[in-house]
């Protein structure tokens, strides 16, 4: 399968470089590893990424409007939704968002290191993977 770069992702490393002259940040690459109809649940579909965050990269703020479970497999990822406490997770540990939740951080905690996990969405058939959000910071 392709290898997708989310677009709003590079706008931020962009806007980054424009900040400090300098390259701070880079993008996340997100690579769909499958996607499977829900036979059991009409209209739903689980979609399953890898998301590969190099060292320093992090995500715009965004929702899924799914279920996301989330599964770190190297490094060391924050995590935040609006309203919940920030957490630090490390390989073997989840993180569960809900199709109501915004996701205010998401980051590669490393400067100097990878991190990568998985992502397994149920969502409505077709929709985005991701929404960008303004203003929820």
């Amino acid at each position: 399968m392709p290898i997708l770069k989310i677009p709003v992702a590079g706008l931020v490393a962009g806007l980054l470089c424009a900040v400090s002259g300098q390259l701070t940040a880079q993008q996340a690459v997100v690579t769909p590893l499958m996607t499977k109809e829900l036979a059991d649940m009409p209209g739903k579909e689980a979609l399953m990424l890898l998301v590969e965050y190099p060292p320093g990269s992090s995500d715009p703020v965004h929702r899924h409007n799914a279920d996301a479970f989330v599964y770190v497999l190297e490094g060391s990822v924050e995590m935040q939704v609006k309203g919940g406490k920030p957490v630090t997770l490390t390989p073997g540990q989840t993180f569960y968002e809900g199709p109501d939740d915004v996701h205010v951080v998401g980051r590669n905690e490393s400067t100097t290191k990878p991190a990568k996990f998985v992502v397994l969405l149920v969502k409505k058939k077709g929709a985005p993977a991701l929404v960008p959000v303004q203003g929820e910071e």
